[in-house]
């Protein structure tokens, strides 16, 4: 079992940042893929980026990959997403995610990560 605590979510105006974390226990991440999931209010989930916890690989949604940086502390068992320049449409519940397979799989299978976090909010206004 993997667990995933999700934490910096808040409210900001359009424009600033935000640094969210996900801390995971349980398992050694070294063979998973970590990454980011959010949904929107009455919409569907969406992928937003993620690593292969081993090698660094990196797999980022086009409308973020400008804007947002996802890092780790491998040491820390810490996923990191920074995000810039926020938009209003980046409002959603932001969920951390572990699974097996590649970020490029999970990129069109989003449903079938292995673990989720309890979420955090990201609120925008413009």
């Amino acid at each position: 079992q993997v667990q995933l605590v999700e934490s910096g979510g808040g409210v900001v105006q359009a424009g600033d940042s935000l640094r969210l974390s996900c801390l995971a226990s349980g398992r050694t991440l070294s063979r998973y893929t970590v990454g980011w999931v959010r949904q929107a209010p009455g919409k569907e989930r969406e992928y937003v980026a993620a690593i292969r916890w081993s090698a660094g690989s990196t797999y980022y949604e086009g409308s973020v990959k400008d804007r947002f940086t996802m890092s780790r502390d491998k040491a820390e068992n810490t996923l990191f997403l920074q995000m810039n320049n926020l938009k209003p449409e980046d409002t959603a519940v932001y969920y951390c995610a572990a699974g097996i397979h590649s970020g490029d799989y999970y990129h069109t299978h989003n449903d079938q990560w292995d673990y989720w976090g309890q979420g955090t909010q990201v609120s925008v206004s413009s």
